[in-house]
């Protein structure tokens, strides 16, 4: 096939493809109502849409019409994926003369509008070198023609391919451990506890309590009130909340990880439980909520695959436990509060698998330091 066969609008169109696809990791999607126009979405990045548009547009009226829709699908995809400000690229292919095109980019600070009518238009423009510094390196090929076009197309079937047998691992089930010897020592400490030491005993010598945190150095109490339970429905619901949440961090983050998101978070619970409570507290279920903050910081990130799952879900679960929290008397919510924000921080320090970024995690890294030095400082020195 001669190279005068793919015009210059589909090889424009073919070297975007590769370039953001394969270099930059946006995924293709669908969206209803868009014709003749390709989609292109990285949440990691900070231009998180790439539109396309090949459908040729006569003049100023159709191009207000193509804005007016594009920004009505924008504004869907942004509340599908949560998102509060989503930075989009317009690229048009096919332009007519008629088109006022330099009135665009005026006073609009959140869409790009490019008229890529050739490859300079793209390679110059400065919204594309800033954003995008790498693409003038990504846009030269040896190849010509169907060549080209079959590098490109192999290229981004076998990213797409690789795409998929990572989220094909990651999401496939796996076989949990810890979780389940978790909940062993849960009920092993409740049960052996109370039968030889007894139920008092056990709480007043190892429950959560500021005063003998602070005044005899029993600082080991910020952990060991966490494997302590009040009575058998205080264990069993928290067991059960555990199984549930507890199955799908050790999954998706990994054993170790998992151990290091539920004993950061369950001290973190103490820490402020102790600097605004004078209660004594036992329970895990800040170690739980911090699951929970770390289930949430995951949804986030791969929201774009759990779908609606995300808001549906994991929201709405802890919202309604933390409003529990509140409205039913005897639960100590501030370990409920210090639990879920350490679980958030921690698991951006210790990052995801197949979406680490070394800024991310040294930002977790001193976010969780500041935060849990902060509660000793309030619960152990301040008062």
């Amino acid at each position: 096939m001669k190279t005068e066969m793919i015009n210059n609008r589909d090889l424009i169109t073919m070297k975007l493809l590769y370039y953001f696809i394969t270099i930059k990791s946006y995924s293709p999607i669908i969206v209803q109502g868009a014709k003749n126009e390709i989609w292109l979405e990285n949440l990691e990045e900070d231009v998180k849409i790439v539109r396309i548009a090949n459908n040729y547009i006569h003049n100023d009226e159709q191009m207000d019409f193509d804005i007016f829709k594009t920004k009505r699908l924008v504004a869907k995809i942004k509340r599908k994926t949560f998102s509060f400000r989503m930075k989009v690229l317009d690229i048009f292919t096919d332009l007519g003369d008629n088109v006022n095109f330099n009135k665009l980019n005026n006073n609009d600070k959140i869409y790009e509008y490019i008229d890529a009518k050739s490859e300079d238009d793209i390679l110059k423009n400065d919204f594309v070198n800033n954003n995008f510094p790498d693409l003038k390196n990504n846009f030269d090929f040896k190849e010509e023609g169907f060549a080209l076009f079959l590098k490109i197309t192999n290229e981004i079937n076998a990213k797409n391919r690789n795409e998929a047998v990572k989220n094909e691992e990651l999401f496939e089930p796996k076989k949990i451990i810890v979780t389940f010897i978790m909940l062993l020592i849960l009920v092993l400490v409740y049960f052996v506890g109370n039968l030889t030491l007894g139920g008092s005993f056990m709480i007043d010598r190892f429950a959560v309590y500021g005063p003998y945190v602070r005044g005899f150095h029993e600082y080991y109490r910020l952990l060991t009130g966490t494997f302590l339970h009040g009575n058998l429905f205080h264990l069993l619901s928290n067991c059960y909340a555990l199984y549930i949440i507890g199955t799908q961090i050790e999954s998706f983050y990994g054993k170790a990880k998992f151990i290091v998101i539920y004993l950061f978070s369950a001290i973190c619970g103490s820490l402020m439980s102790i600097a605004l409570s004078d209660y004594a507290s036992v329970g895990a279920s800040g170690a739980i909520f911090g699951l929970m903050g770390s289930l949430l910081y995951f949804g986030y990130y791969y929201r774009v695959y759990l779908g609606s799952t995300w808001k549906t879900n994991i929201i709405p679960v802890i919202v309604i436990n933390l409003v529990l929290g509140f409205l039913v008397p005897g639960i100590d919510y501030f370990a409920h509060i210090g639990g879920l924000i350490g679980g958030v921080l921690i698991s951006m320090a210790l990052g995801l698998k197949y979406k680490e970024r070394k800024s991310d995690q040294v930002n977790g890294i001193i976010l969780s330091v500041i935060f849990i030095v902060f509660l000793a400082y309030l619960g152990i020195f301040m008062k």
